[in-house]
């Protein structure tokens, strides 16, 4: 493999080391589900010099279930995955889940670099 077609990695999320005692990497794929997962799970304040990047989904575990409640996290979690990541994802389906003390997002997407589609799920729990 010559230097020009080197494969792209980043860091992964969260910070760990991996077993040669490094920081651990994640290929393309991967760092894109980590960026989501950290979108879906910030809330709005919690970063400095970006206060309004986030979905706070957290704050909302608690809050009683209702059609109207889960149709305006969709509609949120999508406008926040526009754009914050539309030049990274192209959604091709989203559902979000509010039980009891746990949120689930159910997510079909295409990485746009790669073009691999992925359906993955996160999932947020509060601290009682």
């Amino acid at each position: 493999m010559s230097p020009r077609t080197r494969i792209r990695s980043d860091l992964a999320f969260p910070f760990r080391v991996d077993r040669r005692g490094r920081s651990a990497h994640a290929d393309q794929d991967e760092h894109v589900r980590d960026l989501i997962e950290q979108l879906l799970f910030t809330s709005p304040g919690e970063r400095v010099m970006r206060p309004d990047f986030g979905c706070g989904l957290l704050d909302l575990v608690f809050t009683p279930n209702s059609p109207e409640l889960a149709s305006a996290l969709e509609l949120s979690v999508q406008a926040a995955l526009q754009r914050w990541l539309g030049d990274l994802i192209e959604v091709a389906a989203l559902d979000v889940v509010s039980e009891e003390n746990v949120v689930r997002v159910y997510l079909s997407y295409a990485v746009r670099t790669t073009g691999s589609r992925r359906d993955d799920v996160f999932e947020g729990r509060a601290e009682a």
